[in-house]
Parts: structure tokens; sequence; C-alpha cells
């Protein structure tokens, strides 16, 4: 099956800093092109979209510029890149500015799950959030379950702009999904500038333990409430590799959506993200 992965992140510690890896002892070593190629082998990404990694703040320029170096490559399958920016800097549109016009460039990241809750909810972060639709560019969502109802208030404030729900929401999944996830996912998807990555869960279950049955109920949650044509797939390797490698992820979903349908199934795995994120093929 042909396979787009939306979510795949690169750090080289030798180039740039990234502080919160050094809590993280199998994340604190440096994850490179080449290793994202090996992990992919034999497994059908033809294509795939860089998200950007939390770099320190300082690097975030020279990251995104770095990486749409790798872009222009033929040597891989990296199509699209969503960079770091701080949406609650009234330097934003500056930052911006200094990016914008490569053809990588697909949408915007600010880490949100790692930020204060209501951080999305204030003035700068919203108009500048607004601002994406002039250049054309997403951004992607990615927050606690906690944060949702957060996130759902950044979303009906900035309805010209598309938005990508990272990691499914982040069920919590190892301690038991949350009447305010489910409804929260029922909620966000209720709007039409939002799809969801099929991504990351794994590491949110029992990580030595997990089984494709302990997913299931959250990945169905999140199709039924979003439909097949607003999900799209993710790996998110190397964070994935806490709890799977990149190649078990893609066979337990393979695996969980097998009676979906070959339409339904094509949609999540390449279809939508070619929409998505507005993705043309690699000269």
């Amino acid at each position: 099956m042909e396979i787009i992965d939306t979510h795949q992140h690169l750090w080289d510690l030798e180039r740039f800093s990234y502080s919160w890896t050094a809590g993280e002892p199998r994340l604190n070593r440096s994850f490179r092109m080449e290793d994202y190629l090996a992990a992919t082998a034999g497994v059908g990404v033809v294509q795939s979209v860089h998200v950007e990694a939390d770099i320190d703040e300082r690097f975030m320029i020279d990251e995104t510029k770095y990486l749409f170096e790798l872009a222009d490559r033929p040597d891989n399958p990296l199509a699209g890149v969503v960079a770091a920016a701080r949406p609650e800097s009234d330097e934003f549109g500056a930052h911006l500015a200094m990016i914008a016009g490569h053809p990588a460039l697909k949408g915007i990241r600010r880490l949100l799950q790692s930020a204060p809750d209501e951080l999305p909810t204030t003035t700068t972060f919203i108009s500048n959030i607004r601002s994406l639709e002039a250049y054309g560019l997403s951004f992607d969502i990615c927050a606690q379950a906690r944060q949702l109802p957060y996130a759902i208030h950044l979303v009906r404030e900035c309805p010209g702009v598309e938005f990508i729900l990272d990691h499914c929401g982040n069920p919590e999944i190892r301690t038991g999904v949350s009447d305010l996830w489910r409804d929260s996912i029922a909620e966000i998807a209720s709007l039409p500038n939002v799809v969801c990555k099929i991504s990351g869960i794994v590491v949110n279950a029992d990580r030595e333990h997990w089984t494709s049955e302990d997913l299931r109920p959250s990945i169905e949650w999140v199709i039924a409430c979003f439909g097949w044509d607003r999900v799209i797939f993710g790996s998110d390797w190397p964070v994935c590799t806490l709890a799977s490698t990149l190649e078990r992820w893609v066979r337990t979903l393979d695996e969980l959506t097998a009676a979906a349908g070959e339409e339904n199934r094509r949609k999540l795995f390449s279809g939508n993200a070619r929409r998505v994120y507005k993705l043309s093929e690699k000269s």
C-alpha cells in the first residue's frame, strides 16, 4: 500500500539543540534522514511531511531552512514541512515572512501540550493564527486531552484556517480514555476546518505491553467522528520508538482498518494527505 507519512521528525544534535531530549534518554541522540529511510524501508512510504520537534527557539529559522534543503533533494521522501513558530509573539509576522515562499512549507506548529493551557485563547495567538490564511498555511494542534477545549476555542475563532489535530488529540489510553476526550473529539470534528492525524498514540498506551485492541476504541471513535475524508496517517517517528517500531505501527493500523474497504484505507494512508498538505510529486 502507498503511504504518505504526515508526521515524521528529524533532529541532529550536532547541528541544533533540542533541550527536551535530555529528559528522554532513548531519544537523546540524533535521528537523521538516513535513519528515517532505514526505519521506513519496505513499508511503502512514498512521501513524508516533517513536523517541527520542539527545537530550541533560537534555532527555529535555521532548522526550517535546513528542512527546505532536504525537501529540495530527490533522494528522500520529504515533501512538506510544518515549521516551528511562536504565535504568541509579536514577532510572529516577521518570522513568517522569513520562511514563507518555499513550496515545501505547508504549515506551522507551536507545541501546545507543554505550554500553558490558555495560550491558544489569547488575543495575540488567535490574531497570528488567523494570518496563516493569507499564506495558505495550516496549523497543527498538538495538545493534551485536557487542553482540547482551548484548542476548540482557537479553531472557532479562525474559521478560515485549516487545522490538523495531531495524535488523535492524545487519548489517555494507558489510564483510561476520559469522557472529556471523547466529547472534545466529537466537538472539534463538528468543525469543518479540522482534520485529524491517526498518529502518535502508541506512546499513550502501555509502552511495553500494548496490543492493537488497546488502540482500537480510540481510533474507531476518531474515524466515526471525523469520517474517512478527514483522517490522515502519521508515524510520529522517532517518538513512536518509545513504544513501537514504525513498521509495527503501520501494520497495526493496517490490521485495525482491514474491514474498511480499499477506498477508505487509501484515503487514510495517502489520499487525504495530498489534499490536506497540498503535496505534489517530488522532481
